[in-house]
């Protein structure tokens, strides 16, 4: 596979997941702030932080206000991870792959964009948002479907999981550090009812309620509900099942090609990591640390992988 074909449909997918993240990130924030009194643009900072869009944000806004951030990650031409540019992005790439893809998972992302273009032509109100980022989530999972359901099992499809994969579990560990950028009012309120609160809105925002009380039941607390995104293996968006799942593409992309590249031993010393921490150890040496040591590294494979691919040749 050319280089620049492998590149457009690694990026395409990375781009399709961003733009679910970020109303993800979206819903996080408008819950989190129910938890809190006065003042809720702390919150909208933090969220901004999270998403890696805050310095882009200050440069053009001279405050922090719930409206003005929510449409800087929704639509704002000025912010290149926005949901409206992210689709757009994503498209683009389809376009450049188009004889890579289906037609249903072309049909898929076309219809999303288009969507996306009426939904997003205007700033979205209050009244509006959750049908918005429900629109989100609904078009992201119609080119999941087609995905899943129509292309072949090969380099191709390789390239559309690691995408992925990696852009799902550096959305995870960012929705994480959220309760880390979140400051509580006062110390005294880790492990109170609104520190707890804010662990279970963490859980909702990946979809992860009703998995967690399968394994874990009604009275469990902030430990397992880290255990559970991070460490668990069938979690969906736990870090531990996303980077084995772009660890085994890997491996699949190395025995078709007869290969063995530098971003597969990455991914299997990232992927080791889950097998080697518990969550008490994890937690000894500081969520956030750790969280941002996965970051780091994820953000070192996808470099890694661009070079080993041969990306923009």
């Amino acid at each position: 596979m050319l280089g620049k074909t492998a590149g457009g449909l690694f990026w395409m997918y990375r781009y399709l997941e961003r733009a679910e993240n970020a109303s993800r990130l979206i819903e996080t924030g408008q819950r989190i702030a129910l938890t809190r009194a006065g003042n809720s643009d702390d919150e909208w900072a933090s969220v901004l932080r999270t998403a890696g869009v805050h310095d882009g944000y200050v440069q053009k806004h001279d405050k922090i206000a719930k409206e003005t951030a929510i449409d800087w990650m929704l639509r704002d031409a000025d912010n290149p991870s926005s949901v409206l540019a992210s689709v757009e992005k994503a498209r683009s790439n389809a376009r450049l792959v188009r004889t890579a893809l289906t037609h249903d998972v072309w049909e898929a992302v076309n219809g999303w964009y288009m969507d996306m273009k009426e939904a997003l032509a205007r700033k979205v109100g209050e009244r509006d948002l959750p049908k918005v980022l429900g629109l989100i989530r609904q078009n992201h999972g119609l080119v999941r479907g087609a995905t899943q359901g129509t292309m072949l099992r090969n380099d191709i499809y390789d390239f559309t999981r690691i995408g992925t994969f990696i852009e799902r579990a550096d959305n995870t560990g960012r929705i994480l550090d959220v309760k880390y950028y979140v400051l509580l009012p006062t110390a005294f309120s880790v492990g109170s009812n609104l520190d707890n609160v804010q662990w279970e809105t963490i859980l909702r925002s990946v979809s992860g309620g009703g998995g967690f009380r399968m394994v874990y039941g009604q009275d469990s607390g902030p430990r397992e509900i880290a255990q559970f995104l991070i460490l668990d293996r069938r979690m969906p968006r736990s870090l531990n099942f996303c980077c084995s799942k772009v660890r085994d593409n890997l491996n699949f992309l190395s025995s078709d090609y007869a290969r063995r590249l530098p971003s597969l031993d990455l991914a299997e010393t990232i992927s080791g990591r889950f097998q080697t921490h518990d969550i008490d150890a994890i937690f000894d040496y500081g969520l956030h640390e750790y969280i941002q040591d996965i970051l780091s590294a994820l953000r070192d494979l996808g470099r890694q992988i661009e070079i080993d691919y041969r990306f923009y040749e």
